[in-house]
């Protein structure tokens, strides 16, 4: 059995433990040194870095996995980990500050079972400027530790101690994953203005959003930081773009049945939120009049309680959508394994690796 110790997989987790914890350990002494750079300027930043910490922590670590097994399919030598430690960090800022500012467009309570960045901002002044003046403090602070996190992405790239062909190379996919994370929130913002949302612009706003950034861009990086050749950087596409947006989907499943304890949201949040998401366009498409009236007063409305969640949960069954959506799941991760058995990756441990976290990320067991 491969050694953890060293950062390799076993056959229960695919995402090297040590490489994991190596992450955390970079996200800490990285904030910890521009806490020290910010120093000067006083502590009313203090609440600032303390919140960027709170951002970090926890979570699967997904995005730099597939950073990491990127590295290796294309032959990346474990001897260069630490350097893809800083690479891989990167895009976990990049997905800190995607979460916080997801969290103010979905005025979203909670991340991770805590209060969300800019419900924990209003909390500090809810004293001094009242309960409005406090949430948009809130709302602003939140959006500045975003733009943060962002701005600090680049620069922990930049540190990685990686070539300077190697950082141009897994720039190019660095600078798309950030580009289509926004477009696809732009897109979902547009989407939550509309009465009604087609299955084909909900696939859109998944793939943009979540799907690409999640799997086939931090693929991609890695494998462009190992020199892959073209068509191993095609065939990791191949794979890693139905495998996000089945990992998407399955997300949006537990957006609306999913168990607080394990999702850190509440149960129907998305429908609160107003998501229009493949499941909600399937179950318009489904629905009788009744119904279609239920999900109209539904979608997007904050005071939900739990019975009317529970009413709309019996609807997307009732219609068919939630089977439809998984078999779209089921199609998905099919097809995502179909290229990974045809990728020509030279590294049995990555093809292992890879073909476990797909079965984990679509079941969610991760």
């Amino acid at each position: 059995m491969p050694d953890t110790a060293s950062g390799e997989p076993t056959g229960r987790d695919p995402i090297p433990p040590a490489f994991k914890a190596g992450i955390t350990q970079l996200l800490e002494s990285f904030l910890a040194r521009q806490h020290q750079k910010l120093a000067p300027l006083g502590p009313d930043l203090d609440p600032l870095i303390e919140a960027a910490h709170r951002a970090v922590e926890g979570g699967k670590r997904l995005r730099p996995a597939f950073a990491y097994w990127g590295w290796r399919a294309a032959g990346g030598s474990t001897a260069k980990t630490p350097s893809l430690l800083y690479a891989a960090a990167a895009i976990e800022l990049m997905h800190a500050s995607a979460l916080t500012h997801d969290d103010v467009m979905d005025a979203s309570a909670t991340r991770r079972g805590n209060p969300s960045a800019h419900r924990a901002f209003a909390s500090m002044r809810r004293d001094e400027t009242g309960v409005e003046g406090a949430a948009e403090f809130g709302r602003s602070a939140a959006i500045l530790l975003g733009d943060m996190l962002l701005v600090w992405s680049d620069e922990l790239m930049r540190d990685s101690g990686f070539r300077p062909k190697a950082i141009g190379r897994g720039q190019v996919y660095f600078d798309r994953l950030r580009s289509e994370v926004v477009a696809g929130q732009y897109l979902d913002v547009l989407a939550q203005t509309k009465r009604r949302t087609s299955g084909a612009d909900a696939m859109r706003v998944l793939l943009y959003k979540s799907a690409k950034y999640t799997v086939e861009r931090p693929l991609q990086l890695g494998a462009a930081l190992g020199k892959a050749s073209p068509q191993l950087l095609t065939a990791l596409s191949s794979y890693g773009v139905p495998l996000g947006e089945a990992f998407q989907l399955r997300d949006d499943i537990l957006g609306v049945f999913g168990d607080e304890s394990i999702t850190g949201k509440p149960s129907g949040d998305d429908i609160r939120s107003g998501k229009r998401t493949l499941l909600m366009a399937r179950a318009f498409d489904k629905s009788n009049p009744g119904q279609r009236g239920v999900l109209d007063a539904s979608l997007g409305n904050p005071l939900l309680d739990s019975g009317a969640i529970a009413a709309v949960q019996e609807i997307l069954r009732d219609t068919g959508a939630l089977a439809a959506v998984e078999t779209v799941i089921t199609e998905l991760t099919s097809a995502a394994l179909f290229s990974l058995r045809h990728a020509h990756i030279q590294d049995p441990e990555a093809v292992t690796a890879l073909h476990t976290l797909s079965d984990r990320l679509t079941k969610r067991s991760l």
